[in-house]
């Protein structure tokens, strides 16, 4: 299992919103609040963000616990961005450790990240994905079949592997999507800006808790959440 989060909205820094949050990603990584799998996310971890001058998101992975990273913690507050998305990984039973298979995935301007698990064996090999763990075989199928259609491949892959985990966030810079299948997942609508996140980072009650099954979609006109059994 795995802990994610996602920004978008007015720049904010990685340090403020990775390291800073009482319970944000951080913490996560060594004691998540909402975790139903696994204890720990010290498998490694990533950041995609979008530099101020460029279109095109730039990533920063490990394969070492996000405590553990002095660089980074070094480097976090001076790096900001009007869109992040960030996570902390618990490695599935079997997967690689190394960090080609920490999210977030990458194609072209779109980031994802997965939190959860699959049956690889529904979604078979694909020659773009970044490693063989079952998230990347995700976020390549989900590139191959379109960002704007990632609900009903959720839907469908659920329905095919009821044990599935498919808590998905997707971004290009401008938008976000989350799904969320058989985890948790939240929202906070702040006044500059919209975190989506696998648990809310601090105690704030305008955290709303995103049903089961259903996508959220972030825009600049606002947020929207649908069903995705309906």
């Amino acid at each position: 299992m795995c802990r994610h989060f996602a920004w978008l909205g007015a720049p904010r820094s990685l340090g403020e919103l990775m390291l800073a949050p009482e319970h944000g990603l951080l913490v996560q990584s060594y004691r998540p609040r909402r975790q139903r799998n696994g204890r720990m996310n010290a498998d490694g971890w990533g950041v995609g963000f979008y530099p101020l001058d460029s279109a095109e998101p730039a990533r920063w992975r490990s394969n070492r616990p996000l405590w553990s990273d002095a660089s980074f913690a070094s480097v976090a507050p001076t790096i900001s961005s009007t869109c992040v998305l960030g996570a902390v990984r618990s490695a599935t039973a079997g997967m690689p450790m190394d960090e080609t298979a920490a999210a977030p995935f990458q194609s072209g301007h779109w980031l994802l990240s997965h939190n959860g698990v699959i049956d690889r064996g529904l979604l078979g090999p694909h020659p773009a994905a970044e490693s063989v763990c079952d998230s990347a075989l995700l976020a390549a199928h989900v590139f191959d079949r379109g960002p704007e259609h990632v609900g009903k491949l959720v839907a469908e892959l659920g329905t095919s592997d009821p044990a599935a985990r498919l808590n998905l966030l997707l971004t290009d810079g401008h938008r976000l999507l989350g799904t969320r299948w058989n985890d948790t997942l939240s929202v906070l609508a702040t006044d500059d800006g919209v975190l989506v996140a696998s648990e809310p980072f601090d105690d704030d009650p305008a955290w709303v808790d995103v049903p089961d099954h259903h996508l959220v979609d972030v825009t600049g006109a606002g947020i929207t959440i649908t069903d995705l059994e309906s």
